[in-house]
């Protein structure tokens, strides 16, 4: 019991905790962004749902992972196209590129929504709303891609399973605690939706570069290099500050129209 609560321990705990937040950011995007395809009413259920089912089945991939990770990592399928194309694929890279696809698609279409629409006043039509049971299933589902990569994160730092499983239980309490707060957020602060799907699009990019050299993934000898997690984090830093001052920007030209009309 002592060398449970040892020292080394506790701040193995603290930093897999860390690891899962900062990791975790996308994911509690995608949750917030999803939510709103559902009823008005039905959103918070199917935020809570979401992150508890998908807390769970992170619990239980962690387990696989952790018994069975030389499975995952073995090649299923490999196409070699000298000096064209080629690709060798196993579980992972699998799972990796397909959501990496997913999430960019799913940028792009409420991208052009967005754009397409007249007034953005208007409810959104009934008819193109999610059941609480899709919604729930995509997030359960893209909540398994976002876990891949934090799971295998904190394997590399530790052996020890309650250390990885206690710090994935810790992160999914603090997602059910700041996954409502996000939402309110995007919805009273519209103009900040925009952003937040630009960011999604990005991390679509960042996973089909993770895939693509997972697989192994060349064009014309040329090889998929996965974008750096440093970079990925300037560039969502560039893009919220480009957002923040372009948005206090235009509050002044609209006071200065204000005051010259």
């Amino acid at each position: 019991m002592a060398d449970i609560f040892s020292l080394d321990n506790l701040l193995t705990l603290a930093m897999l905790v860390l690891l899962q937040a900062v990791l975790g950011f996308d994911n509690l995007l995608y949750i917030a962004l999803e939510s709103k395809s559902v009823a008005p009413e039905s959103q918070a259920r199917v935020r809570r749902l979401g992150i508890i089912i998908a807390l769970v089945l992170r619990v239980v991939l962690l387990l696989a992972l952790t018994q069975a990770v030389q499975y995952f990592q073995a090649p299923f399928f490999s196409l070699k196209l000298p000096g064209i194309f080629e690709i060798t694929l196993n579980f992972h890279s699998l799972i990796v590129l397909a959501g990496g696809v997913f999430i960019i698609y799913a940028a792009l279409k409420e991208i052009i929504h967005m754009l397409s629409v007249d007034d953005l006043g208007v409810a959104t039509d009934t008819s193109k709303l999610r059941s609480v049971t899709s919604a729930v299933t995509w997030i359960v589902a893209m909540n398994v891609v976002f876990s891949f990569d934090s799971i295998l994160s904190a394997m590399a730092l530790t052996d020890k399973f309650w250390i990885m499983a206690f710090a994935v239980v810790i992160s999914g309490i603090l997602m059910l605690m700041l996954i409502d707060n996000v939402a309110q957020f995007l919805t009273k602060n519209r103009m900040y939706e925009v952003l937040g799907l630009f960011i999604l699009f990005i991390v679509g990019i960042l996973l089909l570069s993770d895939g693509g050299k997972l697989a192994q993934l060349s064009f014309f000898d040329y090889p998929i290099e996965p974008m750096a997690k440093s970079t990925f984090y300037f560039v969502i830093a560039v893009l919220v500050i480009v957002d923040v001052i372009q948005g206090r920007y235009q509050k002044k030209l609209d006071r200065q129209r204000k005051r010259g009309g």
